[in-house]
């Protein structure tokens, strides 16, 4: 039995609130259909079906219908629309990443996988699609809550990240997302990181032997493209030079040839 259903004394309550909702939107409900309809939502966290009937009040247009309430209700379950599903099932395919799924993303992407191996995206996202809807309908249908997981990558960083955001947005317990962490094994920054980021920080720290040295061989490096430069510079100049030379002579020349042509 899922832990939210309702007890006899809530499932009368709830009654009493269809038949006010009802009459509040305008419509005589029958005490023994609303205690059916009462019935079929005990399943349901109590606070989530009257969301739903408040919901139904100002949105609905017309008499109030089970399907009415259903759907606002299992809009509340925390699942995420197809679209986004897909979203995180790409995510999950990739290893590197952190994602949190739910039961039914996890399922669909069985569907999907093979076909995404083969390179047909198209193709697997509608196998997604169907396998993932057809997955929360019967959810649903079944007043099951929704359930998270995390699917743990590679990257330590990218874990933290996911797992807070996760512990945030109520995805997953906090104790549940401290024993993901307690349970990461992120490696230490070397001191030679510690220094690197230091400087980036500005909040220095002393370098090790064989990280002046590398500097100090970057620094001559630098300093000998530099010299080089200077001399390939120098070179041109003076090539530039001897060839402007050139060329202004052979004007020259050419000028004095017209010259003489014309005085003869």
């Amino acid at each position: 039995m899922n832990t939210s259903e309702m007890n006899d004394a809530q499932v009368a309550g709830l009654a009493a609130a269809i038949i006010a909702t009802a009459e509040a939107m305008g419509q005589e409900m029958n005490p023994g259909t609303a205690a059916i309809m009462a019935e079929d939502l005990s399943g349901y966290p109590v606070p989530v079906v009257r969301g739903a009937l408040k919901a139904c009040r100002l949105e609905v247009k017309g008499k109030l219908t089970m399907a009415d309430i259903l759907q606002r209700v299992q809009a509340a379950d925390g699942r995420p629309g197809k679209d986004e599903a897909w979203s995180i099932a790409l995510n999950a395919g990739d290893e590197i990443e952190t994602v949190v799924m739910t039961a039914e993303v996890r399922q669909a992407m069985s569907a999907a996988g093979p076909i995404l191996k083969l390179g047909d995206k198209v193709g697997a996202r509608m196998a997604f699609m169907s396998a993932y809807e057809r997955l929360v309908t019967t959810a649903r249908a079944e007043a099951a809550p929704v359930t998270w997981s995390v699917s743990l990558g590679f990257d330590p960083a990218r874990r933290v990240t996911a797992i807070e955001s996760a512990v945030r947005m109520q995805l997953i317990t906090q104790q549940a997302g401290t024993q993901y962490l307690a349970d990461l094994r992120i490696a230490p920054i070397a001191a030679d990181g510690q220094v690197i980021a230091g400087l980036l920080t500005g909040s220095p720290v002393q370098p090790s032997e064989k990280l002046r040295a590398r500097w100090q061989q970057v620094r001559d490096e630098l300093q000998a493209h530099r010299r080089r430069k200077n001399i390939q510079s120098r070179w041109d100049a003076r090539s530039e030079h001897r060839r402007l030379a050139s060329r202004k002579a052979d004007l020259l020349k050419a000028v004095e040839q017209l010259t003489r042509k014309e005085r003869l």
